[in-house]
């Protein structure tokens, strides 16, 4: 049975994308393959896990790391016996890097009645196919170059590879993104298939990553609606409430 360096296990609402709102289980795993400019989370390895005691109290105890995948699919499947769930979100950090992980804990996760929803950078393609058999949706960002590195190639990739699943795709954008980058994003999307739905969000200011203005959002929906069937706006609204 695989091993990983988990972050966090707890019980919250969804606060970003196309299921805003719904309750899920985060499992948050370390290390990261990049290292964008807005980004909020420490990612790095640690030597305890933080696990809530109880679904939602946002009270945590100390589990040592690295977790087994039998370890972590029993704590799932006792916060989903405290509270109904919409899907077990794995997320990070990038954790198609624990790939193996991730299919072990998710393959027992099925078989009690879970979802397994898919939180990702959308750079590793191969690592995608390799647990694809036990994802159920996948939230995929584009990242930019302008808060990145250019990720294209590898975007293009991921996308054709995820639409055999549920995928919508989220952009973050910031003071920072150009129209040409983002008019790229959208081209990737729009010709493997324009039905799929593309989330913009404006970022959380964090650090020097400035935020973008009401009247930019709008006009980048107006671009990306002439290509794309379903383009929302959606900022991080478990922000805007202080939860996990």
């Amino acid at each position: 049975m695989s091993n990983a360096n988990v972050l966090e296990i707890f019980s919250s609402i969804q606060g970003e994308g196309k299921y805003v709102g719904y309750r899920q289980i985060f499992v948050r795993l370390a290390d990261c393959n990049l290292n964008c400019a807005y980004c909020d989370t420490d990612f790095k390895r640690a030597e305890f896990c933080k696990v809530e005691t109880v679904a939602g109290s946002m009270i945590f105890r100390e589990e040592k790391n690295p977790l087994d995948a039998a370890q972590v699919a029993k704590i799932i499947k006792n916060f989903s016996g405290e509270v109904p769930t919409q899907a077990v979100s794995f997320t990070g950090g990038e954790p198609l890097l624990h790939w193996q992980f991730v299919h072990d804990v998710a393959s027992t996760v099925k078989n009690f009645g879970g979802k397994i929803f898919l939180e990702t950078n959308g750079t590793l393609p191969d690592e995608l196919e390799k647990i694809l058999d036990v994802v159920d949706i996948i939230s995929m960002d584009i990242k930019l170059p302008s808060i990145a590195r250019d990720c294209s190639s590898l975007h293009e990739k991921f996308l054709q590879t995820a639409q055999a699943k549920e995928v919508y795709v989220k952009i973050v954008l910031t003071g920072e993104t150009t129209l040409e980058e983002f008019l790229s994003a959208v081209k990737i999307i729009a010709d493997i298939d324009p039905k799929i739905l593309l989330i913009l969000q404006p970022v959380t200011p964090f650090k020097n990553v400035r935020a973008i203005t009401a009247e930019k959002i709008l006009s980048l929906q107006a671009v990306a609606l002439r290509r794309l069937a379903n383009v929302r706006v959606i900022p991080q609204t478990h922000q805007i409430i202080k939860l996990l």
